[in-house]
């Protein structure tokens, strides 16, 4: 198994899909969120609209996190799920 990622399922309420996702443990909050939403907004065949003030929220306690931590800094691990508003 690859440390440097964690298994997580991605729900977007906007498209009304669900995806599991790796993700980088690395990387900040902010840049991942980017590129799903430039991803998503091709996949969706732009149904998706990538908004400024989006966030990743738990889906399990409501955690809103922070777009300059990396996700080693949060309580994101393997199995969470997040909601992308």
């Amino acid at each position: 198994m690859n440390k440097n990622k964690i298994l997580i399922e991605l729900e977007i309420p906007l498209i009304e899909k669900k995806y599991d996702l790796f993700i980088p443990i690395n990387k900040k909050v902010g840049t991942i969120k980017r590129l799903l939403e430039e991803a998503l907004l091709e996949l969706s065949d732009n149904a998706y609209i990538i908004k400024e003030d989006s966030n990743f929220y738990s889906k399990d306690n409501g955690t809103i996190y922070d777009v300059n931590q990396t996700v080693r800094e949060t309580d994101l691990k393997n199995g969470s799920r997040i909601i992308l508003l």
